[in-house]
């Protein structure tokens, strides 16, 4: 599975205005609604919120994944977003989070939604590729490195 078959350069907000966990929730989740038929950012935030309570989806080195399913689409989505400055989003390491990778499955699909996380934990652990990303210049930037580290595994 490649990451840069559920992602694409649209679904990137290399800007994230976002200062809180509720509002990167809701500016990820409307940039998916906007360019993907069928999501309404609604029902996608309310999705997203409900996975957040049960645990943070920070995975500490400045990531987060957060992920939940939809019945809306009709196979696996992911919108990236980059807040520079850092939110707070609960954390397990407890520092700010920059990096924000938002993964939407349609109900039927574990498989595929655990397969995907896993192989989005593993690309960014690596600490070079998360420097990589945070000084990208753009939404095509933060793309083409995405897709260069994806085609080495």
């Amino acid at each position: 599975m490649k990451i840069i078959d559920f992602i694409r350069e649209d679904l990137i907000v290399p800007d994230l205005r976002a200062s809180d966990k509720l509002d990167v929730l809701e500016e990820l989740a409307s940039r998916l609604a906007e360019r993907h038929e069928g999501v309404v950012k609604e029902e996608l935030v309310k999705v997203l919120i409900e996975r957040e309570r049960l645990a943070s989806t920070a995975i500490g080195e400045g990531i987060a994944i957060p992920h939940g399913k939809l019945d809306a689409v009709g196979r696996l989505v992911a919108c990236v977003g980059r807040a520079r400055e850092g939110v707070d989003f609960d954390s397990m390491d407890g520092r700010p989070t920059h990096l924000f990778f938002v993964l939407v499955a349609p109900e039927n699909s574990t498989g595929v939604h655990l397969k995907a996380l896993a192989r989005i934990s593993r690309l960014f652990k690596d600490g070079e590729f998360r420097s990589r990303l945070l000084t990208a210049n753009s939404a095509h930037e933060i793309y083409e490195i995405i897709a260069d580290e994806d085609a080495k595994y």
